[in-house]
């Protein structure tokens, strides 16, 4: 089983709320979780895990938020190279553009996706909850 952290950012709550299923999810297959506010993360902090699902809702015009979370990603961006990865986030408006996006750039960087990424409009349904939890026993292993 693969020791994972969950690294998000969330303006509302609704991306917490994902990020604490994909954890769940985690322990659920028997693995260690760590869950950390994006500004508790460094690329420090990348070579302790197996595998790191990252989490940001759209902001703007379908983008990463750009003050908190996206310094921290762009500081991992890095360490993507074969390190098993899951995105997960929340929006408001637009039809996941800045996830596609996102999902290219962690495949250019080199990563491994351990399974789809999940996306929710606003907050998550319990759909929502079992796509992060599935996401999560993946990231782990299972």
């Amino acid at each position: 089983m693969r020791k994972t952290a969950v690294v998000y950012w969330s303006g509302t709550g609704n991306t917490q709320m994902m990020a604490e299923k994909v954890a769940e999810g985690v322990r659920a297959a028997g693995a260690e979780a760590d869950v950390y506010n994006c500004t508790e993360f460094s690329e420090d902090l990348m070579d302790n895990y197996e595998a790191v699902a990252f989490g940001c809702p759209s902001m703007g015009s379908e983008q990463l938020e750009d003050t908190e979370f996206e310094p921290v990603f762009t500081e991992c961006e890095a360490k993507l190279s074969g390190k098993v990865i899951g995105l997960f986030g929340s929006y408001g408006w637009g039809d996941g553009e800045w996830m596609r996006n996102w999902e290219e750039t962690c495949l250019g960087d080199g990563a491994v996706f351990a399974g789809d990424s999940v996306i929710c409009n606003e907050a998550p349904d319990d759909e929502a909850d079992a796509a992060c939890i599935a996401l999560g026993k993946k990231l782990a292993g299972e």
